[in-house]
């Protein structure tokens, strides 16, 4: 195997791997909404922080929410 094909396979692999923090991320955002207020709710909440900003530090960009800068 040469090195460009190692290489690009290597990125590939690092690619997969953001996308899954970023649909762990979002699914576990959307489940922490859809649960009733309350403690269980709050602790969901952090997690899903807490999976977004692992997914940001591994280099998946998120949409932000909210209007466009004019």
């Amino acid at each position: 195997m040469s090195k460009d094909t190692q290489g690009s396979s290597e990125r590939d692999r690092l690619d997969r791997d953001r996308l899954d923090y970023d649909v762990a991320a979002a699914d576990a955002l959307e489940l922490a909404r859809q649960m009733a207020p309350g403690p269980e709710r709050n602790e969901a909440l952090k997690v899903a922080g807490a999976l977004r900003r692992s997914a940001d530090e591994r280099g998946v960009v998120f949409a932000k929410r909210g209007r466009p800068r004019k």
